[in-house]
């Protein structure tokens, strides 16, 4: 399946709230932290704010590595999530939205107070699954 972008470049806000989260979760791979923020992300019901996001930071993957096992099931939420906003699913959409999605998740992850283990991110993910 087509990826939306093959090089993803962090912005350096990104970047240190990642570096919270490493700290506090032992998670030490970019790209899981990232998986997560994502996901995230797509569970909120709104959609993200369309603001510039600058790729200023030295933190970059390419998709293979961000979605590594899961690549197209997050090709597919993206996809679908594009579709419920009313959005089209072409490449630079998709594109944007990714970007969009995973710095939104990724800041909203670091400013959640609750999240101070790994074991955290796992309720929020069961806790985000019974209030559906």
């Amino acid at each position: 399946m087509e990826p939306p972008l093959e090089r993803i470049k962090l912005s350096q806000t990104a970047k240190e709230q990642l570096t919270k989260l490493k700290r506090i979760t032992k998670i030490e791979q970019w790209n899981i932290l990232c998986r997560w923020a994502l996901c995230r992300s797509l569970a909120e019901p709104n959609s993200p704010s369309p603001v510039p996001i600058p790729a200023d930071s030295n933190v970059e993957m390419n998709w293979r590595t961000f979605g590594g096992e899961i690549s197209d099931i997050l090709i597919i939420a993206l996809k679908q999530r594009s579709l419920n906003d009313g959005l089209a699913t072409d490449q630079e959409t998709l594109a944007t939205q990714f970007r969009l999605h995973l710095h939104r998740g990724i800041a909203y992850l670091a400013g959640d107070t609750n999240i101070k283990k790994i074991e955290d991110l796992i309720a929020l993910a069961l806790s985000s699954q019974t209030t559906k």
